[in-house]
């Protein structure tokens, strides 16, 4: 029998790049985000900086001793991109990359990757293409990195992002025109079944919340649904929607894309026609992770998004999520911080019953 042969290519190796301002505190869970964000597209992390300013240069966003010290960390572990937790200017990622002489990412676009690998639906792929045309467009000098095996070679392979002559700025201008076009379409057949729906006076709940905090986990257990599920960043860009019926009252529960600090504008633009149902339903689902430490502050992200897409005056339920992984001590103080809170567990099943009376007596 003939040897076998691993045909595989390794995971590209990345090093992580974290920018703090002079007076600004260390922010371990923005570095731990962007590590979830690589991890994400099964990225290797081969070395992580966190860099606090001294010295100000528009070149590199530091000093350029700084600048050239991390260069040679990149080159000593062969790494093959950088990715900084912050944003980045076109001109100052071209600045890297020519310092570095691989590929440089800002969170920005490691966020437009993740969604382009994970888009499903027409809808999904026609918003990603437009998210990564517009983020592209100014960056057509950038050396994208090629992630094909993550992606199937859908994005950052050969395309426009790889050329500076202006009859491709004119495709590309023109395809940007085409799917804004087509995502109009889009939306009006969306709005046409959401008129139906009210035709039908039947009340819509939406779960929103931080990317990972148990959303598709928890449509499933209300409504015996069948939602893809992943422990990753981002495993659902679509929005879904499922029946709940009990005792003949039924009610439309719909899972939407997780939210995430800054999210990228061009994605909020893009996909703006799936936050919508978070913006129109009756009642809104505040999905929480009550095992992740941050829990305030991603609390406080959807709570920013949801005032971002002016649907702050929808009447919310926050549900604890995951108290099965807390301790009693742990979880006895979290109910104290978030009095109106539902502790639930979508795993054990733990608290789903009572959601649903709430959810029947609140909309029906």
């Amino acid at each position: 029998m003939g040897k076998m042969y691993d045909t595989r290519e390794p995971a590209k190796r990345a090093f992580l790049v974290t920018i703090y301002e002079k007076n600004e505190k260390s922010d371990v869970s923005l570095q731990n985000e962007l590590a979830s964000l690589c991890h994400t597209l099964e990225l290797e992390i081969t070395g992580e900086e966190a860099v606090h300013i001294r010295e100000y240069t528009a070149r590199f966003g530091m000093g350029i001793g700084k600048a050239a010290e991390i260069a040679e960390k990149v080159k000593a572990i062969h790494a093959d991109c950088v990715i900084f937790g912050n944003i980045l200017n076109p001109p100052r990622q071209r600045n890297w990359e020519e310092l570095t002489g691989v590929s440089v990412m800002d969170r920005q676009e490691l966020i437009v990757r993740i969604f382009a690998e994970r888009a499903q639906s027409r809808e999904a792929k026609l918003q990603v293409e437009l998210a990564r045309l517009e983020y592209s467009l100014p960056r057509l000098q950038h050396k994208y990195i090629d992630l094909s095996r993550q992606r199937g070679g859908r994005y950052g392979t050969k395309g426009s992002g790889e050329t500076k002559s202006e009859t491709d700025r004119r495709i590309v201008e023109q395809r940007i025109r085409k799917l804004k076009e087509d995502l109009d379409q889009v939306r009006k057949m969306r709005e046409t079944q959401r008129k139906m729906r009210r035709r039908q006076s039947v009340p819509v709940c939406a779960l929103v919340g931080y990317t990972n905090a148990g959303k598709s986990s928890l449509l499933n257990a209300l409504t015996n649904a069948d939602v893809f599920v992943e422990d990753k960043l981002f495993a659902t860009l679509d929005a879904t929607t499922r029946k709940l019926s009990i005792d003949e009252k039924t009610i439309l529960i719909t899972d939407t894309v997780g939210f995430i600090r800054n999210l990228p504008h061009a994605l909020v633009n893009a996909f703006h026609s799936t936050l919508e149902e978070a913006a129109l339903a009756d009642l809104l689902i505040h999905v929480l992770d009550a095992s992740d430490a941050n829990i305030d502050r991603y609390y406080e992200t959807t709570l920013s998004v949801l005032r971002e897409l002016s649907a702050e005056a929808i009447p919310i339920i926050t549900v604890l999520n995951k108290t099965d992984c807390l301790s009693l001590e742990v979880l006895a103080d979290l109910q104290r911080r978030y009095p109106d809170a539902l502790s639930i567990s979508t795993t054990v099943g733990s608290g789903i019953n009572v959601l649903k009376s709430f959810l029947i007596g609140s909309l029906c």
